[in-house]
């Protein structure tokens, strides 16, 4: 698939990947320059108002077997917890997981090639982000792709330097991996995301009309 464009392109439907029958979605890129871009990324909101407080972001990285889970309130990012789930019941419990932690936006890593090509994997990544990108705009919330190229290097290094011993490194190598994408979403300020929504106009009206207020950060 080429690269994504700074306007919204049409995906093709994504039901056949899966028994769960899917509407089609559309891909954009979140370039800042465009003044007319429907809904912006939590990350590029706090860049443009620093003020700006609301919106909890859930990072995950998805595996074949295993997916992992960070979050960031603020610029405060943690890793979350690794699911051992896949199709309809992994999307399920990201729906619920992201309600208990007052999430809006999920940011799904995109494994990408190290010159930013599509991979195999990367295109079973776009079809779970499609999925549930119509499932999570029912509740207003938005899905977007960020390129997760060496992230999993990363988060190796993060738990070396902060301690984590090496016994329990494999077990929470997926969590932090997620984090290291917020981060690089987040370090990016939302600009290189690529945002899944369905064509359905009813769900991009219900993301339209999702609300954006401030929230408590202490927790």
């Amino acid at each position: 698939m080429p690269a994504p464009l700074a306007r919204a392109i049409l995906v093709k439907d994504l039901s056949s990947a899966s028994s769960l029958q899917c509407p089609s979605v559309y891909l954009c890129h979140c370039n800042p320059e465009r003044k007319e871009l429907p809904f912006p990324p939590n990350a590029l909101r706090r860049k443009i108002d620093p003020k700006w407080r609301g919106g909890f972001s859930l990072g995950i990285d998805l595996g074949l077997s295993r997916t992992g889970l960070a979050l960031s309130k603020g610029f405060c990012f943690r890793p979350l917890t690794v699911l051992e789930l896949r199709g309809q019941k992994l999307e399920l419990q990201l729906l619920d997981i992201a309600e208990k932690e007052e999430a809006d936006e999920f940011i799904i890593g995109l494994p990408l090639s190290s010159d930013g090509k599509e991979t195999v994997q990367s295109n079973k990544v776009r079809s779970v982000a499609g999925r549930l990108a119509a499932r999570a705009a029912e509740r207003g919330w938005r899905v977007y792709l960020q390129d997760e190229h060496g992230t999993s290097a990363e988060a190796t290094y993060r738990m070396i330097n902060i301690g984590v011993q090496q016994s329990t490194r494999q077990k929470k190598a997926d969590a932090y991996a997620a984090m290291m994408v917020l981060e690089r979403y987040f370090s990016l300020s939302g600009e290189e995301a690529e945002l899944v929504f369905p064509k359905s106009l009813d769900l991009q009206e219900k993301l339209r009309r999702a609300p954006s207020g401030d929230r408590d950060l202490s927790e």
